[in-house]
């Protein structure tokens, strides 16, 4: 496990394989597949070994409350392995341990004024903001640890007529701060708020 966290930790998941891990470990795939039926059966353990990992707070009482908490740990949990967002992506392994988050933004949801169908509607919607956030922050962190990072967007912002890009052309030179900036929790907020209103206003 320690091999496949390694391995998924600096290259990701599309590298992680029996037969690499065997490589790793000095080993053969066969004999991996004594002790894990598969990658699935591998991933689903790394991701509850995760998960158990992190304490179960408490929680506001206040719904709307609970909901943009709950949504906030979702998002703390996976920011502390970004592969982890890769496997949940494919919406059918989960960690049964780490479901609590979901139980309780549903349960938020509810207690807001939302039906079921509405909850699980809203909670879709926060894990698409959530996942995808952190997905684009760690190609964005491999991506601008290269020496030449940034050239290309510099000279496209340089080349811009402003005639046809006011806005972008008079953003240019403080785009790659304003992007930069950690700006989820204010975001997550802004979709929770939107959903509520949504639904239930």
């Amino acid at each position: 496990m320690a091999a496949a966290r390694r391995i998924l930790g600096a290259e990701g998941v599309g590298s992680l394989s029996m037969r690499r891990l065997a490589k790793d470990l000095d080993s053969t795939p066969m004999a991996l597949y004594h002790h894990v039926k598969d990658k699935d059966e591998l991933l689903l353990l790394l991701l509850e070994e995760h998960a158990a990992q992190f304490p179960r707070p408490d929680l506001p009482p206040e719904p709307r409350d609970q909901l943009i908490k709950a949504a906030q740990l979702l998002h703390d949990i996976l920011a502390e392995c970004p592969w982890i967002v890769e496997v949940l992506a494919s919406d059918d392994l989960m960690a049964v341990s780490a479901l609590w988050i979901v139980e309780n933004i549903i349960d938020g949801a509810v207690r807001c004024g939302m039906t079921p169908e509405q909850a699980v509607y809203a909670y879709r919607v926060i894990w698409y903001y959530t996942a995808g956030e952190l997905m684009l922050r760690a190609s964005r962190g491999k991506h601008y640890s290269r020496p030449d990072a940034g050239a290309h967007r510099e000279k496209a912002f340089a080349n811009l007529d402003p005639a046809q890009f006011p806005r972008l052309s008079a953003l240019a030179g403080r785009w790659p701060t304003l992007t930069a900036r950690d700006t989820h929790r204010s975001g997550l907020i802004a979709v929770i708020d939107g959903l509520l209103r949504q639904t239930v206003g």
